[in-house]
């Protein structure tokens, strides 16, 4: 799997957000309802969509548990957060440096890509994961559970 390392703008995101677990997936309860009020989001830059994995510390990665929480967002990236629609909420992604991925296949089949970079790529790639968002680019190849969709994997990094 090729990877490349990026230094990330800030980005401005309108989006929602829920809190879940590995085990209290609700991931497609969180997707439903952006994409019924997604029109109502008029400052929107391009149609990339954005799932983004807020998680709490640096203990998620180190000390794994499927029923820890984290904050989950469906969103889109717009010119400012200005013009925010009711129940939607902003969210800024500060520039910093990430490992980049492309995941290709269905949503269900994942698991491998985090596998391959959590347990081969990083631990050989003196970088480490940085308590920032991780997120993926859900772009025009993007087709959910489709076998030839395709996703880019954002992991923050920072040298060890």
């Amino acid at each position: 799997m090729k990877v490349r390392i990026e230094t990330l703008t800030e980005k401005h995101l309108i989006g929602k957000a829920m809190r879940m677990s590995l085990t209290t997936n609700k991931t497609p309860e969180l997707w439903q309802g952006f994409m019924a009020d997604k029109k109502a989001i008029t400052n929107a830059i391009g149609t990339d969509l954005y799932s983004i994995q807020l998680y709490d510390d640096l203990h998620y990665f180190k000390e794994f548990n499927p029923r820890t929480e984290f904050t989950k967002w469906a969103a889109i990236e717009v010119a400012n957060n200005n013009e925010i629609p009711h129940d939607f909420k902003p969210l800024t992604i500060e520039k910093g440096c990430y490992a980049v991925f492309l995941h290709k296949g269905p949503a269900s089949a994942f698991q491998k890509t985090f596998q391959f970079i959590f347990t081969q790529w990083l631990p050989q790639s003196g970088y480490e994961v940085d308590c920032r968002p991780h997120f993926e680019v859900l772009g025009k190849k993007y087709k959910n559970n489709h076998p030839d969709s395709e996703e880019e994997v954002w992991i923050p990094i920072r040298k060890k």
